[in-house]
C-alpha cells in the first residue's frame, strides 16, 4: 500500500508542479505588412496598433498596455496588428487609413468597431468587444454548450 501512496503522492506533487511552473500567456504582436485583414475574417478580431514610428510614445504605452493581461484577449481570440511605417503602407493601413497614432479594433467579421486616438487599456478594450452582438453570441453559445 505503502509504494502504491507514494506514487500516487509523487505524480500529483509533479503535476502540481508542473502547474505552477507553466508560463502566463504571451500574445505577440504581427507586423501588419506579413498579413491581411481577410487571413482573420470570422476567426479573429484584430487590434491595429497604428504609429508613424515604433519610437512613438502611444505606440510604446498601446503595446505594453496589451502585454499587461493577455490572457482576457486571448478568451476574445484577439490578435495584436502593428504598423509603424506610413512611407510603405501595408495593405492594412491602406484600407483602414490612420493618421499617426490610432488603435483600430475589428470584430470578427471584419467591421471596424472602434478607432481611438490614444492607447487603451485592456480593460477598457474587452468591455467593448464585450458589447459587440458577435461576442454576445459567442457567449450565448458557449452557455448553451456547456462550455
Amino acid at each position: 500500500m505503502k509504494p502504491v501512496l507514494t506514487l500516487i503522492l509523487s505524480g500529483t506533487l509533479a503535476f502540481a508542479t508542473n502547474a505552477q511552473e507553466s508560463e502566463p500567456p504571451v500574445l505577440e504582436p504581427i507586423p501588419a505588412e506579413d498579413v491581411t485583414l481577410d487571413e482573420f475574417l470570422w476567426q479573429k478580431r484584430p487590434v491595429v496598433v497604428f504609429a508613424d514610428s515604433a519610437n512613438d510614445p502611444a505606440f510604446q504605452t498601446q503595446l505594453l498596455y496589451l502585454a499587461e493581461d493577455p490572457g482576457e484577449l486571448i478568451k476574445r481570440d484577439v490578435i495584436i496588428l502593428t504598423d509603424t511605417d506610413p512611407r510603405n503602407p501595408s495593405e492594412v493601413r491602406r484600407k483602414l487609413r490612420p493618421r499617426g497614432f490610432s488603435m483600430v479594433l475589428l470584430d470578427k467579421d471584419g467591421a471596424v468597431k472602434l478607432r481611438k486616438p490614444l492607447p487603451w487599456q485592456v480593460r477598457e478594450i474587452v468591455r467593448a468587444i464585450d458589447k459587440f452582438p458577435l461576442r454576445q453570441q459567442e457567449i450565448r453559445d458557449r452557455q448553451i454548450l456547456g462550455r
